[in-house]
């Protein structure tokens, strides 16, 4: 009981020093300290529930690493697929269509594509874009899509953290209506935390008027 006991302090310690390697300037992703999290916790209760069991530590270390990492995302021919559809819906627009690090494909959304300054409401040049992002769901197997809207420094905390979760909210509620799967959709307003360029020149802030949207293909 005792080892079982400082295997799994050791499993949390290694949590917490995994959780705060998470940073905005080129440290682990969210969804890579997730995994990670996920990965080392889960090998290290795998280990106690063998021992605890008579089974082999290390075969249920790898079997909990197993199911703790669970929830990392894969790069499929699907992906790929939706990543030409996206790039050619796009073209000539502004938007910036990529794949990142963690196997996700990101829509990089300017403010004059996407919403007036100080509104939520989608424009009309926006709508035509997730028409086809929202099919590209329905043909999608296990996604989860992750919307973060973003605005520059002018006003303060109390108008732009509002500001920009209702516009992620606004481009959800959007996808949802044309058939998307509400529950695997999730929102987040950054306000004017996570800048990409200078908030001292208009042409600055306007780039950082922005909506950001990830989408991520689960492996079954």
């Amino acid at each position: 009981m005792r080892k079982q006991m400082l295997v799994t302090t050791a499993a949390l310690a290694a949590a917490l020093t995994i959780s705060g390697c998470a940073s905005p300037d080129g440290g682990m992703t969210d969804t890579q300290r997730r995994t990670a999290i996920g990965t080392a916790v889960g090998a290290v209760a795998g280990a106690v529930i063998a021992k605890g069991t008579g089974g082999k530590a290390g075969v249920g270390a790898v079997a909990g690493a197993a199911v703790g990492g669970i929830g990392t995302y894969i790069w499929s021919a699907n992906m790929e697929k939706r990543k030409r559809e996206m790039e050619a819906a796009t073209q000539g627009t502004g938007i910036d269509v990529s794949k990142t690090a963690d196997n996700r494909l990101k829509l990089d959304i300017p403010s004059d594509i996407s919403f007036d300054s100080n509104r939520y409401d989608i424009k009309s040049n926006f709508a035509p874009i997730l028409d086809r992002f929202a099919e590209g769901l329905r043909n999608t197997p296990n996604y989860t899509v992750d919307i973060i809207g973003h605005t520059d420094s002018t006003g303060n905390d109390a108008i732009n953290d509002p500001l920009s979760l209702n516009r992620a909210n606004a481009t959800r509620s959007y996808l949802v209506n044309r058939g998307a799967n509400g529950s695997r959709i999730f929102t987040a307003g950054r306000g004017s935390r996570e800048p990409i360029a200078t908030n001292a020149t208009a042409a600055g802030r306007a780039q950082n008027r922005r909506v950001e949207i990830y989408l991520g293909e689960v492996a079954n």
